[in-house]
């Protein structure tokens, strides 16, 4: 066979500390998951952090440091059988004088009960508990559960850490593919290290195509950039529609039109395009933006933002796709304001409050007779009948609640309409006696 049957990655493993890299902030010297590891002391722990940034690795690397029996279970895979096998056996070293750890992949797939399952394990030092995600704790797991592990967060590996584990593999004779001759240059190197966004086995995966597939000239395997190009073609960006990423660049696209950055804004609209989410579904988001933070500092937004929905509804993809990069670039380009936003909040709080405010009795409808004989409607002004069709001084709120919500900014329509209403304010203070 060309190359050992078991795939790079796995043979590249990190069998300690000293070989592992990235997460310096967690097993860099003097560090905690360093310090456990020297120690031969393991806390139960949750390792969140982006796929391929050394979770598993780590579980392996800190029970062999406690010397330790590591019992490894996916929550994809595992169930209510498996787990109790696990205690099982964890039971019987335990009796014998030895320790377990256990390790539990995807452990924000398990249900909340099957989370609970481990607590009185956990709680007794039956095994050190380790549980790896790619999911935030917060969201996906229990409070119960949080509050007997502690949270130790990995992050994706910067592209000069990628670069030291493509060199390492390509020199490495005994597990990597040193026993080659490999031609390729620092330049693409860097490139295979940057799509790789963070992940080193992605990257191992990718090394090993392109040395499998390489043209061999006089025994060198000769790695160019078409061939870089043919690997790396099928790659999509990290995304996931049900996961932290998906809300992560949703994020994104909306604060960088908050901001005002149209560049941005655009980028992250094709992030989320490519990784394959629902243009409607951005479109609805792209409605809340327009009123959310432009509001009537530019009303038209709200409009465009309809009418790019209505066209990805009539067209489709990818004629619709372009009416939405429209319409993102427009919102980023439009004056903002986030009155309308803040002053829903504000009248939405008080309508929250127990004690409804009573309609006040010049503002009732009065359709019968004793509803006028009660004053209903009786000395309410009608505003067109006023100068400027404004009744100065009339009061259209409950004696107890005070207003004042709306606060229009000085920026596009909003701040003629704040010269109107600092007019109509005007007109009331004249009509007070």
């Amino acid at each position: 066979m060309f190359l050992a049957a078991m795939p790079l990655a796995a043979r590249l493993r990190p069998r300690n500390l000293t070989e592992f890299f990235g997460q310096a902030h967690l097993v860099g010297s003097d560090r905690i998951l360093a310090e456990c590891a020297k120690l031969g002391v393991i806390h139960s722990m949750i390792l969140w952090g982006p796929p391929g940034t050394g979770k598993t690795t780590l579980a392996r690397v800190l029970a062999q440091s406690a010397d330790a029996e590591i019992e490894e279970i996916s929550a994809v895979m595992a169930g209510v059988k498996e787990i109790r096998a696990v205690v099982e056996r964890a039971q019987s070293r335990q009796r014998l004088g030895q320790k377990t750890l256990l390790f539990v992949d995807e452990v924000h797939r398990f249900s909340k009960s099957q989370q609970d399952a481990f607590l009185p394990y956990i709680e007794q030092g039956l095994f050190s508990f380790i549980g790896a995600t790619t999911e935030n704790p917060s969201f996906e797991l229990n409070n119960a559960l949080l509050s007997r592990v502690r949270v130790h967060v990995l992050k994706a590996l910067s592209p000069e850490d990628l670069m030291r584990i493509i060199d390492m593999a390509l020199a490495d004779t005994e597990r990597g593919l040193g026993e080659y001759k490999i031609e390729f240059s620092v330049e693409l190197r860097q490139q295979l290290a940057e799509a790789a966004t963070g992940d080193a086995r992605r990257v191992l995966n990718w090394l090993e195509s392109l040395v499998e597939m390489a043209e061999e000239k006089k025994g060198i395997r000769i790695i160019d950039q078409e061939a870089l190009r043919d690997v790396l073609g099928t790659a999509m960006p990290v995304y996931d529609k049900g996961g932290e990423a998906f809300y992560d660049i949703i994020s994104a696209l909306h604060k960088s039109i908050r901001g005002s950055s149209p560049d941005a804004a655009l980028y992250w609209l094709c992030r989320m395009l490519v990784g394959g989410c629902d243009p409607l579904y951005i479109a609805r988001r792209l409605v809340r933006v327009a009123s959310e933070d432009i509001g009537n500092a530019d009303p038209r937004a709200l409009e465009v933002t309809l009418q790019a929905w209505d066209v990805q509804e009539r067209l489709g993809s990818p004629e619709g796709e372009l009416a939405l990069a429209q319409c993102v670039i427009y919102l980023a380009c439009a004056a903002k304001s986030n009155a309308v936003y803040t002053a829903y909040k504000a009248a939405m709080e008080e309508a929250r409050k127990p004690q409804a405010a009573e309609v006040p009795v010049h503002l009732r409808n009065a359709p019968t007779k004793l509803m006028k004989e009660l004053g209903y409607g009786k000395t309410y002004r009608y505003a067109h009948d006023e100068p400027y069709a404004y009744a100065a001084g009339e009061v259209y709120l409950p004696e107890n609640i005070k207003g004042g919500y709306y606060q229009p900014t000085d920026r596009g329509l909003e701040k003629q309409i704040k010269e109107k209403l600092t007019f109509l304010a005007r007109l009331d203070d004249r009509g007070k006696p």
